[in-house]
């Protein structure tokens, strides 16, 4: 059975803290130079997310 991953303590409370506040702190300087709404952050953060999720392949794909 596979089991999900998850950081440990140590890691929640160094790298993942700081990357989650640096992700946060650079939307808000996004948000400040180009006076976006916060939907579009979402978008960005959507599009950015996409870049790890894992590709679905078509199971309707034709075979030749």
């Amino acid at each position: 059975m596979n089991h999900p991953y998850a950081f440990n303590q140590d890691q929640m409370n160094g790298i993942v803290e700081e990357i989650y506040s640096n992700i946060i702190k650079e939307c808000k300087k996004l948000q400040d130079e180009t006076n976006c709404p916060n939907e579009q952050i979402v978008a960005l953060l959507g599009v950015i997310a996409s870049n790890f999720a894992p590709l679905i392949k078509n199971k309707n794909k034709n075979h030749d």
